[in-house]
């Protein structure tokens, strides 16, 4: 009948179609996974919302925390997490990584050389993603969070097919240009069947350390009024404040090092 035909070619379609999605395999030994994206670079995901927002949040709820660095071309964790070396192997020949301030950290950064220049095709950084991914003995994890390179790209697509993630946190400036980018990052996450958590909002105000004068460098509110858009929560407002930039710069997070500051 005209109906058995059409259920036999949606299911045929169906198994095209799963054909080319990898199976979605937890990490060993992680509970949870949440990553940090940004659509743009240059928003400070990494060096001032990423790492700071997450210290606050799961350091006071004493969990065991791991950070995972997938940008291959411009790792940060070793800089501001204040770490060098390269990691053990343990006897199954996994890595393990490196710990400061409570927190386990794996990057690309410990692999190759402070000033190497990673010159690599596509096909080079996936398997590097893979190894970052499948390589590494984590122990028991609470949280793993992925700190995502910026785009829309093959490594978030990948990491999202390839792992169960918790949720998606999305890093922006107000600035119209980076709005733009940060929408098409909700909108992958929501397209690859990941749940965004909400939005944190970077470089929000700058203050005078003179005059006290607050002036919007990058605009004002432009990620609240992105996240009424989406129907998201915001989750941070972080100001423009020099204390965070050298605090990371020197890798010693703004929250552990000056913990009463107003940053």
């Amino acid at each position: 009948s005209s109906s058995s035909r059409d259920e036999a070619l949606r299911d045929k379609r169906t198994r095209i179609l799963s054909r080319g999605l990898p199976k979605q395999k937890p990490i060993e030994g992680v509970k949870q996974v949440v990553v940090l994206a940004s659509g743009k670079g240059g928003v400070g995901k990494s060096t001032t919302a990423g790492k700071n927002f997450f210290f606050v949040y799961f350091i006071d709820f004493t969990k065991e925390v791991g950070l995972l660095d997938v940008d291959i071309y411009g790792p940060s964790i070793p800089k501001m997490m204040n770490l060098k070396g390269n990691p053990e192997l343990t006897p199954k020949n996994l890595m393990r990584p490196l710990k400061n301030y409570g927190i386990a950290c794996m990057s690309m950064g410990f692999l190759i050389e402070e000033t190497a220049p990673v010159v690599w095709r596509g096909l080079m950084v996936m398997s590097a993603v893979e190894k970052l991914l499948r390589q590494v003995d984590w122990g028991q994890l609470d949280y793993l969070v992925i700190d995502m390179p910026p785009g829309t790209g093959d490594v978030q697509l990948s990491v999202s097919q390839n792992i169960p993630i918790a949720g998606a946190v999305i890093i922006s400036t107000p600035q119209d240009v980076a709005l733009l980018d940060a929408r098409k990052g909700a909108e992958m996450f929501r397209k690859v069947n990941v749940p965004v958590l909400g939005l944190v909002q970077n470089m929000s105000v700058f203050q005078c350390p003179k005059c006290k004068h607050e002036t919007h460098i990058f605009g004002a509110d432009g990620v609240r009024d992105l996240a009424k858009t989406l129907g998201l929560d915001i989750l941070g407002d972080i100001p423009l404040h020099v204390n965070i930039r050298e605090t990371c710069d020197s890798g010693q997070p703004v929250v552990i090092s000056q913990p009463q500051s107003d940053a």
